[in-house]
């Protein structure tokens, strides 16, 4: 048993979807959540500059006592996995290889469509992970550059205009194309899920990166006796590099339930 925390970090808020997956698979566990709210989207740098950027979140994070942490931000797991693997000396698991089996083994048709961040698409992370549990499938990326901020900013439900033309731009494409399973390669995608399901039709399997990082990290810690055995529900603690206003409004859309607890602003340009 283990009664340390679990780190969870992303470029803004999306890593919460990993937050509330994670809560329902194990309540018991304490958390510590950073969004890096100050220099969100990571999508559009360079790589130098998300893997700093990875680094000071990760430093951030290890001021707490963790048993492990996972790397809530498809762009941050595609990107600085490697690094950020090899600089720790607890667990650390991203999204990417999670996801990518979960879409390898979802489809039917052999035809996947993965929508991420522009960062994500140029490593091929992605389509290397699928391929290499389904040789025989056929990736089609999408970059959505403009997905995180309309999320980050509350546009994401049906009915919308501006989001269902954007969902509708990016995907026509992949929806043409005939692909039975879509990856949201991006932990902010999955609170489009009713507007880009209903663009994609009935059929279409939608596979969402931040559950899928959650499942594989309650997978890790029960394989090694590292769940905390503790019988109340766990405690969260919210960490963000920017304004703290509006943080409970847009968290309560990301976890599903309203968020009580306090949030804290830092500077983690000192990290």
């Amino acid at each position: 048993m283990d009664g340390r925390s679990i780190g969870i970090f992303d470029s803004g808020l999306g890593g919460l979807t990993t937050v509330a997956e994670l809560r329902r698979l194990l309540a018991q566990e304490d958390i510590v959540y950073f969004g890096d709210t100050g220099r969100v989207p990571y999508g559009g740098r360079s790589r130098e500059t998300i893997i700093k950027y990875a680094r000071q979140d990760m430093a951030f994070l290890r001021t707490f006592d963790l048993k492990a942490v996972v790397i809530a931000c498809g762009t941050a797991s595609t990107t600085a996995m490697d690094v950020m693997e090899a600089e720790q000396d607890i667990p650390v698991i991203g999204v990417v290889e999670p996801a990518a089996r979960a879409a390898a083994r979802a489809t039917r048709n052999g035809k996947i469509g993965l929508i991420a961040t522009q960062a994500s698409i140029r490593s091929g992370m992605y389509e290397r992970r699928i391929m290499a549990e389904n040789p025989a499938a056929a990736v089609l990326p999408q970059a959505c550059p403009l997905f995180v901020p309309l999320v980050e900013s509350g546009r994401i439900h049906p009915g919308d205009i501006v989001i269902e033309t954007v969902v509708a731009e990016y995907l026509a494409p992949l929806k043409a194309a005939g692909v039975d399973t879509l990856l949201m390669g991006c932990t902010h995608y999955p609170l489009l899920t009713r507007v880009i399901a209903a663009f994609m039709g009935e059929g279409v399997t939608l596979i969402n990166a931040g559950a899928e990082g959650a499942k594989a990290m309650a997978e890790l810690l029960r394989a090694r006796g590292g769940l905390t055995g503790e019988s109340a529900p766990g405690q969260c603690r919210y960490f963000v590099s920017d304004s703290v206003d509006n943080f409970s409004a847009l968290a309560s859309l990301f976890l599903r339930e309203n968020v009580t607890e306090t949030v804290t602003q830092i500077d983690i340009s000192v990290y």
